[in-house]
């Protein structure tokens, strides 16, 4: 019997989690963490990522970052100006990494030394939702340019958050930007998540998000995003129902 669509999709997703998991023990057992950053392009994600490399270079944090895209090295220059040990990842035309692609080069590259990994996915809010990497913390971030109503949009990306960065908030005004009405979708998807306002032209809420991200790193209580998984097997949507299986879910997350 051939196999559906759907089956074919759950077992990759299902092998994924289990490649995903096992990377997170072996990364914790070094005393790494890693943070997946998830945006849409042109959120302001590598500038935003840029100022945090470069903060914690400053504070000494042993901090590496590895930038996803489907072509160019562009992002990786600008990131390895902060100081910080930076490879780009050239995806071939896939809209998303796997934990299977992350662990290659983990294994040839990250430097012994670090403590904490910054991902940068490719910037899509669909696929790189459904592929837990073997983060610890998943950071979804979104600048008010892109409409209040993003996400109810995207439920998978804002509901599967640790945390929640809103970008470029110089431009609220111009953008006619509805901060209550973002703030109240974002708790309507995943409730209790915070979110960081930023701006990285001006160095708004960098040390903030910095300080969330060593806080999980050293262990302080971690935001449980209701599209994690729970032990029996399922996960709960945004409204509390049941979802079986991973389906493209976040799993396994803890903070080491």
């Amino acid at each position: 019997m051939c196999e559906s669509m759907d089956e074919v999709s759950q077992a990759v997703l299902a092998k994924n989690d289990g490649l995903a998991a096992s990377l997170r023990e072996e990364l914790a057992e070094r005393g790494v963490m890693v943070v997946n950053l998830l945006s849409s392009p042109g959120s302001g994600k590598t500038e935003l990522l840029a100022r945090v490399l470069a903060r914690a270079v400053e504070r000494r944090v042993p901090v590496a970052a590895l930038t996803a895209d489907l072509a160019t090295e562009n992002d990786a220059q600008r990131l390895a100006r902060s100081g910080a040990p930076v490879k780009q990842l050239l995806t071939d035309g896939l809209c998303h990494l796997e934990a299977r692609r992350l662990r290659t080069h983990v294994e040839s590259w990250l430097p012994d030394s670090t403590a904490l990994l910054f991902v940068e996915n490719v910037g899509n809010l669909v696929c790189p939702a459904a592929y837990d990497l073997g983060e610890s913390l998943r950071i979804v971030c979104m600048a008010v340019t892109e409409g209040e109503d993003k996400p109810l949009k995207y439920p998978t990306a804002f509901g599967s958050a640790h945390l929640v960065v809103l970008t470029k908030t110089d431009l609220t005004e111009p953008a006619a930007f509805d901060a209550a009405a973002f703030d109240a979708h974002v708790q309507r998807v995943n409730p209790g998540v915070e979110v960081v306002r930023s701006c990285a032209r001006d160095g708004d809420g960098i040390d903030t998000l910095l300080e969330r991200v060593l806080a999980a790193r050293d262990g302080g209580p971690a935001h449980r995003p209701p599209l994690a998984p729970h032990p029996h097997g399922h996960s709960h949507g945004p409204a509390g129902e049941d979802v079986e299986g991973s389906a493209g879910l976040l799993t396994g997350h803890r903070v080491p």
